[in-house]
């Protein structure tokens, strides 16, 4: 049965959700989800999702979304559909571009807005540590050596939403009902009880596939076609490695199976007073290793 609503990890379902102005206010619920209350976001205005390095040599960064709020708070929001190495490392990249966009001709006091990098991830963070890696929100600032924070204007919030297993019977906060639509919308054939607010029904009537013009239809099938490639070869990867792995531990098993032999034929070649030199030609070991092995009888 074809899907009724959009995928929110699909590249135009993404923006059509919540990159238009008529779908901001649908941003800016779910940020404020994720801000402090000193940040909570009354409006904002989208800006160009393309930002130029300093001169024409440099790179440049292209964001999914990027806003700034009323009262001058920065937001980069990317979409984030798969691993790719340095990750961390672009994002700490992007994050510089809203920094350096502040400084002022003239005299100026160095005086910055607060930044915020939303990185909403299909994916999670393998390398993390063990006691975070099965978190939703990594929630990231620049701390010193005591774990106290050193500048709070620079903020990093990763989202990582395969970490996010709540069902519709479990969604209490404004928080987890946009962590399940990110996970869910496109598997669902109507809108749930708990999802009856204003701004949610706002977003259903967006995100309804019915409602799109024929060339909105082919674009929105083309990026679902995308992110669909995409993740079967992820996870056609995903269970190379596996087999891999596991063809890797027969190999080590066997591999153990057959030096656990050597060392009892050997074992049993020098109690019978065979030459060294023969021992090693008939288990094909060399002088070295038969030498260990004695000293370990």
């Amino acid at each position: 049965m074809k899907e009724k609503y959009i995928n929110l990890f699909t590249d135009f379902g993404f923006k059509k959700a919540f990159g238009e102005e008529a779908s901001k206010l649908h941003l800016i619920s779910f940020l404020n989800t994720l801000l402090p209350e000193h940040h909570q976001i009354q409006e904002l205005h989208f800006t160009s999702n393309e930002h130029q390095g300093a001169t024409a040599l440099d790179r440049k960064a292209i964001f999914d979304l990027n806003c700034i709020s009323a009262s001058g708070e920065f937001f980069i929001v990317e979409l984030q559909k798969a691993k790719q190495n340095y990750f961390k490392d672009r994002s700490v990249f992007y994050a510089t571009f809203p920094v350096q966009q502040q400084a002022q001709r003239g005299n100026w006091n160095f005086k910055l807005s607060a930044v915020y990098t939303i990185g909403i991830l299909d994916f999670i963070f393998e390398d993390e540590e063990t006691d975070t890696r099965n978190d939703v929100i990594h929630h990231v600032q620049l701390k010193n050596q005591h774990n106290q924070v050193f500048y709070d204007k620079l903020t990093f919030i990763y989202l990582t939403l395969p970490n996010f297993t709540k069902t519709q019977d479990q969604l209490e906060t404004l928080q987890d009902k946009w962590f399940f639509l990110f996970r869910h919308l496109h598997e669902l054939d109507e809108i749930p009880p708990r999802l009856r607010e204003k701004v949610f029904l706002s977003l259903f009537e967006k995100a309804s596939i019915a409602r799109f013009q024929p060339e909105e239809r082919q674009a929105y099938e083309s990026s679902l076609k995308y992110y669909r490639d995409l993740k079967n070869v992820i996870d056609t990867a995903r269970d190379e490695g596996r087999e891999e792995g596991r063809e890797e531990g027969r190999e080590e098993g066997l591999e153990q199976g057959r030096e656990e032999a050597t060392l009892q034929i050997v074992q049993g070649m020098l109690t019978t007073g065979l030459p060294d030199q023969q021992i090693c030609s008939i288990a094909r070991i060399s002088s070295e290793q038969l030498e260990i092995i004695k000293n370990n009888l």
